[in-house]
């Protein structure tokens, strides 16, 4: 099974100038077309989630995951974060039978140079184990995914959301992207992550970049995607391996959005082949 994050599709669109949401027939086809067999939707609302539901269902697309943010630093909102995760993620295990819920608790403003503080760092670790184990009763497992920001000051948000939350209940979604352009564009601290959080990770993001600038397709590059898999095989971990090729405002731009991932999800089975 490999899955593709909708993200990487939308910054595809958005530089053609399309609505990946217009004819959301005709995206699916694309995506199916591409060679994934799931797709990791960004959830928002019930509406968008049950006609997306609709049309995978219809294309024979499988939702193994689901990706959702949340907000849960700020105790004002953090009952309501929890109720909106259940509902959307209650829909889609309902209707696509999902399994893994991905969750990155959003920043104090997205892009912005805010840290949070201890308080809010700790009130964020307590409200992901009390999401967890929240969907926990309901079979679905909660992984906890990171960006850039959470590593900055020695990377106390992003290690306290592991080292503070219940492994029972909160898992973890390696990013190794993130990981590696939030530690300095570092494979060093990559590795390091995965040698303290191994034992918790159940799914996989991909993405290349060459001289830390995203490329259009997953190859080879800045991390040896390889030797990476050959490392999580020998450690025991078999994630759920979702392709999340992006591009940004550096990257070439030299093909389309399915152009650019029928040769990524092609190279993600030849590197990832023992997991799917």
């Amino acid at each position: 099974m490999l899955a593709t994050n909708i993200y990487p599709w939308l910054t595809f669109y958005q530089r053609k100038g399309r609505d990946f949401e217009a004819n959301l027939e005709s995206s699916i086809e694309e995506i199916k077309q591409s060679g994934a067999d799931s797709l990791e939707p960004i959830l928002s609302t019930s509406e968008k989630t049950n006609q997306l539901a609709d049309v995978l269902i219809e294309q024979g697309i499988a939702m193994v995951s689901a990706y959702v943010n949340s907000k849960l630093h700020e105790s004002q909102d953090v009952q309501e974060s929890i109720d909106t995760v259940l509902k959307l993620t209650s829909i889609v295990q309902t209707r696509m039978g999902t399994k893994i819920i991905v969750t990155n608790p959003c920043p104090i403003r997205w892009g912005g140079p805010e840290n949070k503080t201890d308080d809010q760092i700790k009130r964020q670790g307590e409200s992901l184990t009390i999401l967890g184990e929240a969907l926990s009763k309901d079979g679905l497992t909660l992984t906890y995914h990171n960006h850039d920001p959470e590593l900055r000051l020695a990377g106390r948000e992003f290690h306290h959301m592991l080292a503070s939350t219940d492994p029972r209940y909160v898992k973890f979604c390696l990013d190794s992207h993130w990981i590696f352009r939030g530690s300095g564009n570092s494979n060093v601290a990559l590795y390091d992550v995965i040698k303290l959080y191994g034992d918790r990770i159940v799914e996989l993001h991909v993405r290349q970049s060459q001289d830390g600038v995203w490329t259009e397709t997953l190859g080879e590059g800045d991390i040896d995607y390889p030797y990476l898999a050959k490392t999580l095989d020998e450690m025991g971990i078999r994630p759920l391996v979702t392709v999340e090729q992006a591009v940004e405002e550096n990257s070439p731009n030299t093909m389309d959005a399915l152009s650019a991932h029928k040769i990524s999800h092609a190279n993600a089975r030849a590197v990832f082949a023992r997991f799917l």
